[in-house]
Formats: C-alpha cells, sequence, structure tokens
C-alpha cells in the first residue's frame, strides 16, 4: 500500500490518494498502469507523481496498442540508481520495454517519439536496452538542464524532491506534501546559510545541484519522512 502524492495541474493543487500495489495509478485508465509498476524497485511508502504524466501514458498506451512493461519509474532522491537531477525522482519518468527484442524496442521508441506526448525520449544511443521518455515540465533552472525554479507558493512534484532532500538532510520542512509553504521556506534559508550559498529562500541552480548532490544516493535518515 502506497500514498500517492498527485499534482493536479488544472486546479494546482496537490491530491493524495491511498492505493494497493495492484490497483491502477490515480488519473490511470484502463488498469495500464499499476501502483506496483510505477514504483519499481522503489522501498517508499510514498510516490508522488502528477496529473498530466499520467494523462501522458495514459495517450502512449493507447497509441501503442499493446502492454507496456515498465522496469523503472519512480525512485525518491536518497534511494539514487539515477543521476543527480533525474525526471524518475520527480515521478515523470519511465524506463520501459526492457524485455522486448531490439526490433520491437524500436517500434516502442518510434511510437513515443512521434505520440507528442512526452517531452523528452531518450535516443538509442544512450538507452539501447531499453526505451526511457518522461514528461518533466517547467524551465530548467540550470542553462544544462533539471529541474524548475521553485520558491514560496510553488505547488508540485518538484516541491516534493526538495522537502524531501530538506527533511533527510535535517533541515525539517512540517511536512512532505508538495506545497512550498513558510516552513519549507524557513528550512531552504537555513540550509542555504549552512552550505554558503546566496540566501533567498529559492531553489535555484545552485541550490538544486547542492541539495542532490548531497542527498542522492545517501539512504534514509532518521529525519526523513516516509
Amino acid at each position: 500500500m502506497a500514498k500517492i502524492l498527485v499534482y493536479n495541474q488544472d486546479i494546482n493543487r496537490m491530491e493524495s490518494f491511498i492505493r494497493n500495489e495492484g490497483d491502477p495509478m490515480p488519473y490511470n485508465t484502463n488498469g495500464t498502469l499499476k501502483v506496483k509498476e510505477f514504483r519499481g524497485s522503489s522501498k517508499s511508502n510514498i510516490l508522488w507523481t502528477d496529473k498530466r504524466t499520467m494523462q501522458a501514458w495514459n495517450s502512449q498506451r493507447y497509441i501503442y496498442g499493446a502492454p507496456i512493461y515498465v522496469g523503472f519509474a519512480f525512485k525518491r532522491p536518497y534511494e539514487g540508481g539515477h543521476g543527480n537531477q533525474s525526471q524518475h525522482y520527480a515521478g515523470t519518468a519511465f524506463d520501459v520495454g526492457q524485455n522486448l527484442t531490439n526490433a520491437k524496442r524500436a517500434v516502442l521508441r518510434n511510437s513515443a517519439q512521434n505520440s507528442g506526448v512526452w517531452k523528452y525520449v531518450e535516443p538509442v544511443s544512450i538507452s539501447p536496452t531499453w526505451v526511457h521518455f518522461d514528461r518533466r515540465y517547467g524551465t530548467p533552472a540550470c542553462s544544462t538542464g533539471g529541474y524548475p525554479i521553485i520558491r514560496s507558493g510553488s505547488r508540485g512534484n518538484y516541491v516534493c524532491i526538495a522537502q524531501d532532500d530538506l527533511n533527510t538532510l535535517g533541515y525539517r520542512t512540517g511536512g512532505l506534501d508538495g506545497v512550498f509553504g513558510q516552513q519549507t521556506y524557513n528550512a531552504v534559508r537555513r540550509y542555504q546559510e549552512s552550505r554558503g550559498l546566496s540566501v533567498d529562500g529559492i531553489i535555484g541552480c545552485n541550490t538544486w545541484r547542492s541539495l542532490q548532490e548531497n542527498v542522492v544516493g545517501t539512504g534514509k535518515t532518521g529525519t526523513t519522512i516516509n
């Protein structure tokens, strides 16, 4: 069983669902994506994504017209397994098709590229034995890519990442809810001051880099919310 936080862009609100492992993900149609498939190898009791990502999956599954094996989807930063600003930590990315032949993976990759529903489809030169696609959003805070700038009033799965990082590092945000409120703002400022960063309470390029470099793959701590 998992608590699933979903950012609903239509109403700018975080929604919370409780689902069993065999249940479909929130906003999934026809049961094509189960909680256990989205979870992958994550051991977390809390998962997060956004409504737009689930709708993109629905469209992809309809266009492809056949079941899609999901090898990896969600991870929390402290669990690691991906790059420092991977969209897997945002719950917007899928690594799929590991059980297919190269020819069938090519069909799936072409389907994803032509669907128009994904922001990024990884080229075969990077992931020859699986197909990666994701539905990231926002302008990256760093020129090299990655997560968008978030600040007081922001909501969404990227706020979940920041809150998860901060709590794991001992800078308590008062919860893990995807809402950048006063306690999250205060925690960001305390973290920035401790790391010699510009103390503005805004998570931009340098703060994102610092947070992720200090958390990814390090494991849970006594202050991690789970």
